[in-house]
Order: structure tokens, then sequence, then C-alpha cells
């Protein structure tokens, strides 16, 4: 008699209890990183834990309408998300509405707020070399700004510095005297639109022909400064409107003591692009707590050598240069030399906060076109708390349907089902809650869709095996063989239908924005880990329970009753009768 050959089939069925280890492992594994971590729940979207949703509108520079654009709408989208991104904020949704409208939204969380601000503040951003620059404490009242106490150090650091006596608040650079406003060591400005003033010069000192375009331009712009009250904020939201990077302008900012500061500024020729990269370090070595470092592009390392090389030839104010964002003076940093290595370091005395909060704005500040903040609403906790609880509830009694149908239909089976689904639903969860702090996933509803559609494709895995076995046993086999028989084919059917409905949720994740992505991703995630429970847990578990009597003898209640099945009868071989014998011939 011939022995069976002992293949992999054999060594799988004799050694299920490998694959549920593993897979039981992987479960614990998560659930302990899950605890570690302190995520012991998946993030929520806007749409479930409330947040902000703001509409911005693209507004024309003058003379240039037609770069309201599909192309500038895309790029400012990208530079809104990584923005929003850096800030750590999870699940926040920029896009474009129509053809000059923006929408992002940003869940409730812990950077939510200073998102919102930097996503809010979203004009181009230059770097102008500060010609004259007072306290603004309403019209006419102004006192001009006396120069920095203390003096630049005797030795070469490479990088601009601020004093050390200046605090940083986040809102602009800290000062270097109690009048002026934040000074940090910074980027790059103009060469050829650099005054010659003193440290001498009232705030109506022209700034130099180069600087305003003519005198009667600097006369002109010296009268709009003298005016211009930065307190009143319908004043100091029409400040710079209209005007061109290659002019000379006004503008406002507060210093480190919460005063509002005015400026004349001569023209830019550093701007958001030519940053490379910025980023807020902790600098113990030197002392100096948090500062910004900045990397420069290579044309904009040689604009910003070219403009501090001459900025530090002048005296206070005049050696300094503002950071403007928005029409707002986010940093005015002095230069006590030229900085020539393409990049530099903001310093002060910031906190880890505010070093971010600049190091971001001035990372993704730069976008192609200005926007003005059209619309803003709130979406309470409450409606997402009731939109989830509707969610959860559809989720339940799609599983208690699922459940029904397979306890009527699959009997005994429906046991192994049903724990299939749970390993299931634990994978998905502890990956969910994981993926938050991990890729900063947050559940929206969309999402929770998705999660309730894959519960009927992890059903339909189970339902395709469990057919074949009883296929199997229709045609006379027993159980054990039946269990191995059905395998491969039902494998091949399971794998076919799993990467046709991940493909879906790939093509669906790609093609989309926003919230359907979240039901895309939902959809794909559990589609793989369908596959991965079928393979280390249903057909591992299956296996062990036919080697049970309740399976194995086919009981009426475990599903796989011949009987019930309709099942032929076993095969036999059976004898050909033997050919009659003539006898006369023997």
């Amino acid at each position: 008699m011939a022995t069976p050959k002992k293949g992999r089939s054999a060594s799988a069925q004799s050694k299920p209890g490998r694959s549920l280890a593993l897979i039981l492992i992987a479960i614990a594994a998560l659930t302990g990183g899950m605890f570690a971590s302190g995520h012991t729940t998946p993030r929520l979207g806007i749409d479930l834990a409330g947040g902000t949703s703001i509409t911005l509108e693209a507004v024309p520079e003058a003379g240039n309408e037609a770069a309201i654009n599909k192309t500038n709408m895309d790029t400012a989208v990208s530079i809104m998300e990584r923005r929003v991104n850096g800030l750590g904020v999870s699940e926040a949704e920029v896009q474009t509405q129509g053809r000059d409208n923006i929408i992002v939204n940003i869940p409730k969380g812990t950077n939510s707020e200073q998102a919102r601000k930097q996503v809010g503040t979203t004009a181009k951003l230059y770097f102008r070399p500060v010609i004259a620059t007072e306290v603004s404490g309403g019209a006419g009242a102004a006192t001009p700004s006396p120069s920095p106490t203390g003096s630049p150090s005797d030795k070469p650091s490479g990088k601009a510095t601020d004093k050390p006596e200046a605090t940083d608040k986040g809102t602009a650079s800290p000062s270097a005297s109690p009048t002026t406003q934040g000074r940090a060591v910074t980027d790059a400005l103009k060469a050829d639109a650099t005054p010659s003033a003193s440290a001498s010069d009232k705030p109506k000192a022209s700034p130099s022909p180069s600087a305003s375009g003519g005198a009667a331009d600097a006369s002109k712009l010296q009268q709009q400064y003298a005016k211009l009250d930065c307190t009143n904020a319908k004043t100091r939201s029409a400040v710079g409107d209209g005007v061109k990077a290659s002019q000379p302008t006004l503008a406002c900012g507060k210093n480190s003591q919460g005063q509002w500061q005015k400026y004349i500024l001569g023209p830019a020729e550093v701007d958001g692009t030519d940053v490379d990269k910025a980023q807020a370090v902790l600098n113990t070595q030197s002392g100096a707590g948090w500062t910004v470092t900045m990397d420069f592009t290579d044309g904009g390392g040689k604009k910003f050598a070219d403009i501090t090389g001459k900025l530090a030839k002048n005296q206070s104010p005049q050696n300094q240069f503002a950071i403007v964002l928005d029409g707002d003076v986010v940093s005015d940093p002095f230069v006590r030399q030229a900085l020539t290595g393409g990049n530099a370091e903001i310093s002060g005395n910031f906190n880890q906060q505010s070093a971010q909060d600049l190091a971001n704005m001035l990372s993704y500040g730069a976008l192609p076109l200005t926007f003005r903040e059209d619309s803003v609403s709130t979406v309470t906790a409450a409606l997402g708390g009731d939109q989830l609880k509707a969610g959860l509830i559809a989720g339940a009694i799609g599983l208690a349907l699922v459940v029904i149908y397979l306890l009527l239909y699959y009997r005994g089976l429906a046991f192994i089902a049903i724990l299939s689904l749970l390993v299931s639903a634990a994978l998905t969860y502890t990956i969910m809650a994981l993926l938050g702090p991990t890729i900063n996933f947050a559940l929206n509803l969309p999402a929770v869709c998705g999660a309730i559609v894959a519960i009927g494709i992890t059903a339909d895995s189970f339902i395709v095996y469990f057919e074949r076995v009883r296929d199997e046993i229709r045609e006379g086999r027993s159980l054990r063989p039946a269990v191995e028989r059905a395998w491969p084919r039902a494998r091949r059917t399971i794998l076919v239908s799993d990467f046709v409905s991940f493909l879906a949720a790939a093509v669906l994740f790609i093609v989309t924005v926003g919230k359907v992505q979240g039901f895309a991703f939902t959809l794909g995630l559990t589609t793989l880990l369908d596959v991965v429970v079928v393979f280390l847990f249903t057909k591992p578990l299956l296996t062990l329970m036919a080697r049970r009597p309740f399976f194995a003898n086919g009981h009426k209640w475990s599903g796989l009753d011949p009987k019930g099945l309709g099942a032929k009868p076993p095969l036999r071989r059976t004898r050909r009768p033997a050919a009659p014998v003539d006898t006369k011939e023997a």
C-alpha cells in the first residue's frame, strides 16, 4: 500500500497551533503598545470630535487678477496642509471650493487654535529692511524708538544674535530694548533697498530714494506713517493693501511688551520661497535656549548674504529687517555682520511654542496668493457625538444581522466565524488607536462607514471557506480531509475577492480628497486584516475543531451534518464479475 506523502498541507494541518499563537501574540503586542503609548482610543475627526471650519477667499493683487488659477490654488492648498501638519494637527482638511475659495477644517485638539491662527495668516512671506519704527500709541502719539542697549559682540559668531535681555511671546521676536519689537537672528533683505539713515534719525526722516522710489513717494509714505495708528484694527487691516514686493510699505506688529509697533519697510528681495527649511532647536551648549535655525536655497543664500552685509553697516533701527507675514511684522531681528553661509539662527528668549510657531511660518509661509478669512464656523462635539452614536448603532445592527444569519445557517460553524470577527475587530481597533499618534490618522464618520462595510467583506471570506468544506462533505469525504481539500480553492477565491476590494479602496484613496479618504483608508486596512485573520486564525481554528467529535462526527447542530447536507455515500470499488467458463472447452 502506498503511504501518503507528507507535504506542506499535512504539516500545516498537524501544527495549526503555531498560526493561532502568532496572531494572538500580535494582538497582545498591539494592545500593549496601545496602553504604553497612552492612546487607548482612536483619534476622532472634525465631524465626530468637533472643531473649526474656515473659508478663505483668494484676493487678487492689483493688476494681477489672472493669478487666481487652478495651479496657484492647488499650490496654496499644499502649503496650507504642510503648515497645519507641521503643528501635528490630526485629520485637518484643506481643499478648494469653486474658483477662489479654500475650505480648512481643523479638528478640536491640542494645537487646533495655533493651526487656525497660522492658516488664517495666509499672505505671502517677505523679508524687508526696516527704515523706521516706533511704538504706535494712536495717531500723532507715537514715540520714537531708541537705539538698542548694549553693543554687538566683537567676536564673530556667524549669525545675527539677539540681546540677552530680550524676551519673546510668540507674536513677535524678542526685542533688544523695551520699546523696539523683537530682535532675532534671521533672514535677508535687499541690499539696494537699505537706507543710509543713522540711529539718531527721528521717525520723520524719510527713507532713501532707492527705498521709496522718489522724494515725492517718500514724503507721502512719511505722512502716512505719521498718521498710522496700529492699535486700530480697521486701520491695521488696511496697511500694505495693494503694495508690491518691489515697493516700500508700512506695517504693524506687536513688541515683547504687547504694544503695537509701526514700521516703514523697504522693498523686499528675499521672500518665503527662498527659505529651504526652518526648525525650532533647543540649543543647550551655548545656553541660548530655544532658537530658530534657517537654511536658504542657493539663490536665497546669496540674497541673504548681500542684504545682511549692507544692513550690518547701519545703525539701529536700520540694521534690522522685518519678517512680514500677512501685513504683520512677526519678527524684526538686527544684524551684526554679513551672513554668508546660506543659513542663519534666530535667537532670543523663545519658549518651545513660540520657536515652533515662527519656524512653521518660515517653512510654509510663502503662498502664491493672498487670502482673507471669509467665514468661520464651529462644529460642536455634541453634534459629532450624535453622529458617532448613530454610526455605532448602525454597525451594531449590521453585526447582529450577520451573527444571526451565521447561527441560523451554519450553526456550530458560527462559533468559528464569530471568534474570527472578534479577532478582526480587536486588530482593527488597536491599529487605528496606534495610527493616531503615528501618522495622525483620525476616525471620521465615513471611516466608521468603511468599518461597517468591512464586516460584510470579512463574513464573505468565512462563507466562501465554509461552503467549500460543505461541498467536499457532500462529495462523501470525512471532515478532516474536507477541511484540507477545500482550503486551496477557497484561498484562491478569498484572495481574488480581497484584492478587488483593496484595489477599489486604493483607487478611491488616491483620486479623492477630504473625508472620503477616511472611508477608503479604513476599507483598505480592514481588507488586509481580513486576509490575515482568515489565514492565521479561521483556517487553523477550523482545522483544530475538525478533530473534535462534535464536528468530526457530523452532529446535526455542527453545520456539517452529512445527512443534512445530502452527502453521497462513500465511493467504494466493486469487483467485476468473472467471465463465464466454457466447460466443454475446459
